[in-house]
């Protein structure tokens, strides 16, 4: 048992700043307030308590790349199966991918991040070696399989079923690369299974306008139309939005998550995250693929807030942007999954302890923090 003392919290769902305390014990906030005191006392006056990081969306995979094939197109960097990344992949060997996964995943701990969503290649043999890389690692993969059965114009249907219920028997759920691989049955059969497994499907969608020319012109849909009508649970980019794409969107009860660095270093768009807010949608923020950033989450935020106050010409709400990466996926069905906690009484203790340089907490975390800033990261799987 211990008393983080002293600390302005960023409590509950909308990150409430107080100076209070939290005691922890076996893994639990078990107590808030300004003379809650038990166990060992740290006092880390004035610093700035805030819930760990989620990385909402990332290929760890690509860690053995990290920045070749600067300068191509999405396609030629991505694109199943002849994209750089996945003749890097193929070409690898365990090995390799398992240091290279263990060195981005220690880089997310040392900068506050406790949890990750990895679309993870490879099929079965790719799941497993991400558990094989995380097992000693202070860090919670959320892991999300695919198969090469999947795509092509016309795919085994039977096979496709088989391969997704084997997949998620060991993984979080299913996550294909985009519409532009996949057939509408395939991801029917994704979503479907998913559900009936209380799992998560994800797909990209939206992340560049020819994706989205081609989607309209092909089938009458945008992408994020696709998105929608075949129930994925989460939709990542939406960085290309089309006519109502939005709106519908907002309807349903999907998660979105954006990229905006990955975006950037591609080429393909800002996303309209100032829209996406204006509607009521609550995103999550990844930082992509690690051959195109690192997975470090101050950068990403600090990168997004500037971005996004330039291209839409008005500022982003520092709350906001802050509740993308910690706690805007405690209001979604899929932490069912994630069981990542805000700082409440009872929650897991997930939280970060970094130094102050400002009066507003939530600039100060990411605007001015990095990495070595970090007094303290509390998490259920590793503690003080």
């Amino acid at each position: 048992m211990f008393t983080i003392a002293n600390g302005v919290i960023l409590k509950g769902e909308n990150l409430v700043p107080s100076r209070e305390n939290i005691v922890v014990d076996e893994g639990r906030i078990i107590e808030i307030g300004k003379e809650s005191s038990e166990g060992k006392i740290i006092d880390v006056d004035g610093a700035v308590v805030c819930p760990s990081f989620i990385n909402a969306h990332i290929h760890i995979g690509d860690s053995i790349i990290k920045d070749e094939g600067y300068g191509l197109s999405l396609s030629e960097m991505v694109k199943p199966p002849n994209g750089v990344k996945h003749v890097a992949l193929s070409n690898a060997s365990d090995e390799e991918l398992i240091e290279a996964m263990k060195s981005s995943m220690w880089e997310m701990v040392e900068s506050g991040t406790t949890h990750f969503i990895d679309y993870r290649e490879g099929g079965i043999k790719g799941v497993k070696l991400l558990k094989e890389a995380s097992k000693d690692i202070p860090i919670k993969p959320i892991i999300l399989g695919r198969d090469d059965s999947f795509y092509g114009d016309d795919p085994d249907l039977g096979k496709v079923k088989v391969a997704v219920r084997k997949l998620l028997e060991i993984a979080e759920g299913i996550a294909p690369s985009g519409f532009g691989e996949i057939t509408i049955d395939v991801a029917e059969i994704i979503s479907r299974e998913c559900e009936k497994a209380g799992k998560i499907s994800s797909i990209h969608v939206a992340e560049s306008e020819s994706n989205q020319i081609e989607s309209l012109n092909n089938y009458g849909l945008s992408e994020i139309e696709k998105g929608v009508k075949t129930n994925f649970s989460q939709l990542v980019h939406l960085t290309n939005p089309k006519n109502n794409d939005l709106e519908l969107v907002s309807q349903s009860n999907q998660s979105t998550v954006v990229c905006p660095r990955a975006n950037a270093t591609l080429n393909v768009g800002v996303a309209p995250l100032n829209k996406m807010l204006e509607l009521g949608l609550k995103p999550l923020i990844g930082t992509d693929n690690v051959m195109l950033n690192s997975p470090n989450m101050f950068r990403e935020l600090e990168f997004s807030l500037k971005l996004m106050s330039i291209y839409h010409n008005d500022y982003l709400n520092p709350i906001d942007l802050l509740k993308m990466a910690t706690t805007n996926v405690c209001g979604f069905k899929i932490n069912d999954i994630i069981q990542k906690s805000m700082i409440m009484e009872g929650n897991f203790a997930e939280f970060i302890v970094c130094n102050s340089f400002s009066k507003n907490p939530y600039l100060n975390i990411i605007n001015r923090c990095e990495s070595k800033n970090i007094l303290y990261t509390i998490n259920k799987k590793f503690s003080i």
